[in-house]
């Protein structure tokens, strides 16, 4: 069941939003060479408590960090370790969750690590430019797959490929809620767009194959071509006109 949230509901969660946006903003000043991506989850994990919310991947089944911190080839909830540093030339991708009287807000990033290769650039930027073409059809009377199609035309537009093992969703109370919200498919399809649904819009896009496969920790995904990968995503309100983005 899809749960609309009230104008109460949207206003904790657009506070949680603020904060989530200011430590992404935040976090390219952070990451440079040399710094962990432990270094990395603990400055979301201060950031976040400073401002007196919690960081909600922490604990959540048992992920052990603040922020999931993906590198290179990892596509997503990579785990941080203090002994990982970047390299000039890495990208890395930040995805976090703040959680403020019992609402969450959650977006990812990647960022380029010192100078990184144009191929690295156009990838990063493609992710970005297809989160915001699904965005147009984050309005009252378009489907789910509206967003689904876009984004996956864009991405292979580009000649990237869109990764079909994981989704965006639902977020409220929890973490993920329905519905899910692939970024490929055809349009038309699914759910109509509702006032007051609030969304995780999150494409997940790869240099070479969609492919993918989760490492033995079992949480982290990585191509399985061991090409680059990147990830953004935001919290998404729909309104009675233009979408409210909350984590911007």
């Amino acid at each position: 069941m899809i749960i609309i949230k009230s104008e109460r509901e949207i206003e904790i969660m657009r506070q949680s939003g603020q904060v989530t946006a200011m430590i992404l903003r935040e976090l390219s000043h952070v990451i440079k060479p040399g710094v962990s991506t432990q270094d990395i989850s603990d400055f979301v994990e201060e950031s976040i408590r400073k401002n007196k919310m919690t960081p909600t991947y922490k604990g959540y089944r048992d992920y052990p960090a603040a922020a999931c911190v993906s590198v290179n080839d990892e596509v997503i909830h990579g785990i941080p370790n203090p002994k990982r540093r970047l390299r000039e030339g890495d990208i890395v991708g930040v995805d976090i969750g703040c959680t403020h009287r019992g609402y969450i807000s959650d977006a990812a990033r990647t960022y380029g690590v010192g100078k990184i290769s144009e191929e690295a650039e156009r990838l990063i930027r493609a992710a970005e430019e297809s989160f915001f073409k699904g965005l147009r059809f984050c309005r009252t009377g378009f489907r789910l797959s509206d967003i689904s199609f876009a984004i996956q035309t864009k991405v292979e537009e580009e000649g990237f490929s869109v990764v079909r093992d994981f989704v965006g969703h639902g977020v409220g109370r929890a973490l993920h809620e329905e519905p899910q919200i692939p970024n490929f498919g055809k349009p038309g399809r699914g759910p109509r767009m509702a006032k007051g649904m609030v969304l995780a819009i999150e494409p997940m896009i790869n240099q070479g194959s969609c492919e993918v496969e989760v490492r033995e920790d079992n949480w982290t995904a990585v191509t399985k071509d061991g090409m680059l990968s990147a990830h953004y995503e935001n919290t998404v309100v729909i309104t009675e006109g233009e979408p409210e983005l909350l984590t911007i």
